[in-house]
């Protein structure tokens, strides 16, 4: 597997058509390096897509499908994982700004009885607080016993609906009082996507479909429910011992982490949205009020705040708006500096859901991702 590994570093940059898009150009150096020493450390393929003041350029290295050889390519798809929560709050905030909702709505008012027992209680929980992981309501998917039927069993079509999985979830007690903590809960984003089809009475990836993905002609984005596959030209998904666990049931993970996506289309979207052109401006004011938490770490509404340590040591940073996901078999991260101008989407089809449900580390140890920051998003 390593002689595979390091024969099938690729290298490419691939000009692709889009309006009002800058000059495709070949990747920098920074870029090419940071990616061929992510498959060094230990991730089977990486792809990669960035836009800074040259033009917009993309680069891959390593192994799409280790079985094969066939090598990552920037056009291929990967399971976005939570990147899809960006997609979540960009519909409920547009339903705010359409007056078909509001952000301080209690849970209940359009869940009735669904947050309820265990100390759990919709009445005290708002649909700002499922956004930015302010609710206290448990996630079940941290449990390793969860992932029983997947990881033990081999099942890897078993269907959770969101409903029972939010059943499990209430059945614990609230991690704190709503609005008094923070802590990251896939439930809060299952609770998000009910939410979206009581106000609409149409499915929550029907109305991020409409709303969004056709809207910005996402042609390589999909929304799957049960569907275990991943559509087209994919990288192949890889745990630590190298297992092949592209096929995994996405039905657990529904609006908190359920999307496939290309680095392009990730790339599309986050110009989309941080420049305004998906939301009003009070919404656009919404989306990015970060949780006034220190755990939060610059959380807002399913994106967070970074500041990038770029320049001479003591200088000021560069903000970036950052959306990012890990799960079985891939890992990936889009960003995008404050006024719009550089953007960088890495994706990597490794991670060890195990790992991460043992509380170690999902991914290999490598610094690389942030030489491609500082390559790409540093001026």
């Amino acid at each position: 597997m390593r002689t595979l590994l390091s024969a099938a570093v690729l290298l490419v940059a691939v000009p692709v058509a889009e309006a009002g898009a800058a000059a495709p150009v070949p990747p920098s150096d920074g870029l090419r390096s940071a990616v061929r020493q992510m498959v060094t450390d230990g991730f089977p393929g990486v792809v990669a897509y960035a836009r800074d003041g040259r033009g917009e350029s993309r680069a891959a290295a390593g192994s799409a499908d280790l079985a094969t050889g066939e090598p990552a390519r920037p056009g291929q798809r990967f399971r976005i994982a939570s990147n899809t929560k960006a997609f979540v709050s960009t519909v409920l905030l547009q339903l705010e700004g359409e007056g078909r909702l509001s952000l301080d709505d209690p849970v209940e008012r359009w869940l009735p009885g669904v947050v309820r027992g265990h100390g759990n209680d919709g009445t005290a929980v708002t649909v700002r607080q499922l956004l930015n992981h302010t609710s206290g309501i448990y996630d079940p998917t941290t449990e390793p016993g969860f992932f029983a039927p997947y990881l033990e069993d081999h099942d890897w079509d078993h269907v959770y609906t969101p409903r029972q999985v939010i059943g499990m979830a209430v059945r614990h007690a609230p991690l704190f009082r709503p609005g008094r903590g923070w802590a990251y809960s896939n439930t809060n984003y299952l609770l998000a996507g009910l939410v979206i089809e009581a106000v609409t009475h149409r499915s929550a990836p029907e109305e991020i479909h409409r709303r969004i993905i056709a809207p910005l002609g996402l042609t390589h984005t999909s929304f799957p429910v049960t569907d275990s596959g991943v559509p087209g030209p994919h990288l192949h998904g890889y745990d630590f011992e190298r297992r092949d666990v592209t096929r995994f049931s996405p039905s657990y993970d529904w609006t908190a982490g359920a999307m496939i996506s290309t680095v392009d289309d990730l790339a599309r979207f986050a110009r989309a949205l941080f420049t305004g052109r998906l939301l009003l401006p009070a919404q656009q004011r919404e989306l990015q009020r970060t949780v006034d938490l220190p755990a939060a770490s610059g959380y807002a509404l399913g994106v967070r705040r970074a500041e990038l340590p770029c320049g001479t040591p003591g200088g000021a940073p560069t903000v970036v708006w950052q959306t990012d996901g890990g799960g079985p078999g891939y890992t990936s991260m889009s960003l995008i500096t404050a006024d719009g101008g550089r953007q960088l989407v890495l994706a990597a089809n490794l991670f060890d859901l195990a790992a991460d449900l043992k509380h170690q580390p999902p991914v290999p140890k490598s610094g690389a991702a942030a030489g491609a920051m500082t390559a790409v998003l540093c001026r």
